[in-house]
């Protein structure tokens, strides 16, 4: 059983007066039950990322880049707690395969090892569970789970604007970001909708210009990502040459030899 953050209760969340009989709340009570709601919603990195780090590949690369952003992420995933604490969200914009999302696992890693909550999401996914709560076999009604989403230390929603916008999509989204904000919590996003110049037009489109409205009180600023495609470049590499011998074939990338 965890210990009591405020040093009071044995762990359990209730304070017994063994005299009268009796059990009242913990001071830790609300936090322990806002846990234990958020925790079946609780992300794991995928597989892909669950080994990156700052100190290798791709993140060398990133870093050339982008040095400005990777220093600011390297700081907020050191002060994790704080930033949780304060509700201090982060978000990067940038094209595709610059390493918005790879910057993003970092920091819901880092979370995840200072023992915080994370939920970690594709937009388009986080919708197609919002729309099976109107199922009659549902697990959670909407509320409850928009509820379970705000409970989280860390709401990581990724590829914002991959999805198609309607009326509905822009409120569920709202709720969710308005009420991450009221109850003063993180969000960590990534997105392509907004430029170098910080345009935001066709992101405010796509979600409703009261949603990114929340989204910059929360996160401040985007952090613009440039660079090459680097899912394209992983995937087109060539084989180094291979190493020629006088009487063998010819090197890799050299003509063939036709024989006089």
């Amino acid at each position: 059983m965890a210990s009591c953050p405020d040093g009071r209760c044995d762990g359990s969340g209730f304070l017994f007066d063994e005299a009268a009989r009796r059990a009242r709340p913990c001071s830790c009570r609300p936090a322990r039950l806002a846990r234990k709601r958020a925790s079946v919603l609780e992300g794991r990195i995928p597989k892909r990322y669950r080994g990156v780090a700052f100190e290798r590949e791709p993140l060398v690369s990133i870093e050339r880049a982008n040095p400005h952003v990777v220093r600011e992420v390297r700081q907020y995933a050191r002060t994790i707690d704080e930033q949780l604490d304060s509700g201090a969200g982060i978000w990067f914009t940038g094209d595709v395969g610059t390493g918005k999302t790879t910057l993003a696992m970092l920091i819901s890693k880092a979370a995840m090892e200072a023992d915080r909550t994370v939920a970690i999401y594709s937009l388009p996914r986080l919708l197609t569970q919002l729309r099976e709560t109107y199922q009659d076999d549902a697990r959670y009604s909407l509320n409850e789970l928009i509820d379970r989403l705000t409970a989280v230390d860390l709401l990581h929603v990724d590829d914002v604007g991959a999805e198609q916008t309607s009326p509905w999509v822009l409120e569920q989204l709202y709720t969710i970001v308005n009420t991450r904000y009221e109850e003063g919590r993180a969000i960590l996003l990534t997105t392509n909708l907004v430029d170098a110049n910080h345009d935001d037009d066709a992101l405010r489109r796509q979600i409703g210009d009261r949603t990114v409205s929340r989204v910059y009180e929360i996160c401040g600023d985007p952090k613009p990502m440039f660079g090459p495609d680097r899912r394209m470049e992983s995937g087109f590499t060539l084989p180094e040459p291979a190493e020629r011998w006088d009487d063998g074939p010819p090197a890799y990338g050299e003509p063939r030899r036709h024989a006089s």
